[in-house]
C-alpha cells in the first residue's frame, strides 16, 4: 500500500534527521571538551574563565548589532531567526549546566532515532545510536566536577553497552564487537580511576572501596583481554606485527592492563608480587614491540615513555618485596 510505504519512508527520514541532530550535539560537546581540557584530559578552570570572558565580550558586541536592527525595523525577523537557533545553538558549552542542556537535546533525539532503528532489522544502526548515547554521557561526565556523579554517568554507559555486547555474534559483527569490548574496558578503567581518586580522599581505604576498585579493575582487564583475543588468528596466536588500524587500541589495551594490575589492592604479598610480575610483562611487551617495529612509536609515544619508566622501576620494587617475603618463602 502506497500510503503505508510513504508513512514508513517519512518515519525513516525523521529518524535519520534525528541521527544528524545527535551527531551535531555530540560534536558540539566534544569540540568544547577539546577547548577546555588540560594535558591530562581534565577541565582547566583558568581556560574556562578565559573563554567565558571572551564569549561575554562577543555577546556584548552582538547586542549592539541587535540594537541597530531595532532602529531599522528588522527586529521581528531577527527574533524569529534567534528563536529557531536557540533550540540548539552553535555556541560551545563552557560549564556543566550548558553542556547538560545540549546533552538533553541529544538524548531526546536518541530516543526518537531508536524508535525507528530497532535492533530487529537495523542491528548496526541501532548499536551506533546506542554508542552515540554512550558518547554523550562520556562527554557530559567531563563537565561534571563531582567524582561520584561522574562515576554514575559511566555506569549508565556500561548498562546500555553490556546487554548489546552480550547479544552480539562476533562472527558476523567482528568490528562492532571489538569497538564495544574496547569501550566497555575503557569505561570500567575510567570508573576504577575515579574510585581510586575518591579513595585517596579518605583517611584510610575501607573494605567496600577496596572491593569496588578491584572489581572495576578486573572487569576492565576482562574486556581489554577479550579485545586483544579478538586479534588472534584461528590458531589463537597473537599477531607478530599489528595491522595499522588496531595498532594504537591494542597498545593502549596492553598499557592499561599493565597499569590495572598495578592498581589491584591485596594484603597478600605473594599475590602482589604476581600482579607486579604480570604488570611488568605487559609493560615489557610495549617496549619490545616498539624496539622491533620503530614505526609504532609515534602511535604510542606517551604510553611508551611511561612503560620504559615502569620497566626500569618495577624489578627493584619486586626485589624489595621479595626481600621482605624471604623468611616466609
Amino acid at each position: 500500500d502506497e500510503t503505508e510505504q510513504d508513512q514508513q519512508d517519512l518515519r525513516q527520514r525523521k529518524a535519520e534527521i534525528a541521527r544528524c541532530w545527535i551527531k551535531y550535539c555530540l560534536n558540539l560537546l566534544q569540540s568544547a571538551q577539546k577547548l577546555l581540557e588540560d594535558n591530562i584530559g581534565e577541565l582547566d578552570p583558568d581556560r574556562q574563565l578565559e573563554l567565558k570572558a571572551q564569549r561575554k565580550k562577543e555577546e556584548d558586541e552582538k547586542e549592539k548589532g541587535r540594537k541597530k536592527a531595532v532602529l531599522f525595523g528588522t527586529s521581528d525577523i531577527c527574533d524569529s531567526v534567534l528563536a529557531m537557533e536557540e533550540k540548539v545553538s552553535s555556541v560551545y558549552p563552557l560549564d556543566f549546566q550548558e553542556a547538560r542542556e545540549i546533552f538533553l537535546v541529544g538524548q531526546n533525539y536518541v530516543q526518537e532515532a531508536k524508535e525507528f532503528f530497532q535492533v530487529d532489522g537495523y542491528v548496526t544502526d541501532h548499536i551506533e545510536i546506542v554508542q552515540d548515547h554512550s558518547a554523550l554521557f562520556k562527554v557530559l561526565a567531563f563537565f561534571e566536577e563531582d567524582y561520584e556523579r561522574r562515576c554514575k554517568m559511566h555506569k549508565r554507559r556500561i548498562d546500555m553497552l553490556e546487554p548489546i555486547y552480550a547479544d552480539l555474534n562476533p562472527q558476523y559483527y567482528l568490528l562492532i564487537s571489538r569497538q564495544l569490548q574496547f569501550e566497555l574496558a575503557d569505561t570500567y578503567y575510567e570508573m576504577m580511576d575515579l574510585k581510586v581518586a575518591i579513595g585517596n580522599r579518605l583517611e584510610e581505604l575501607d573494605s567496600h572501596t577496596i572491593k569496588k576498585i578491584n572489581s572495576l579493575a578486573q572487569l576492565s582487564i576482562k574486556y581489554y583481554e577479550l579485545f586483544l583475543d579478538s586479534l588472534r588468528n584461528p590458531d589463537k596466536v597473537f599477531p607478530e606485527e599489528l595491522e595499522e588500524d588496531v595498532l594504537r587500541p591494542a597498545m593502549v589495551a596492553k598499557f592499561h592492563i599493565a597499569r590495572l594490575y598495578g592498581k589491584l589492592i591485596t594484603s597478600d604479598s605473594k599475590k602482589q608480587l604476581e600482579n607486579m610480575q604480570t604488570s611488568l610483562e605487559y609493560y615489557t611487551f610495549l617496549v619490545d614491540y616498539c624496539e622491533k617495529y620503530p614505526n609504532a612509536v609515534c602511535a604510542v609515544e606517551t604510553e611508551l615513555e611511561l612503560s620504559k619508566e615502569m620497566v626500569g622501576l618495577l624489578p627493584t620494587r619486586m626485589e624489595r618485596l621479595r626481600a621482605k617475603l624471604c623468611p616466609f618463602i
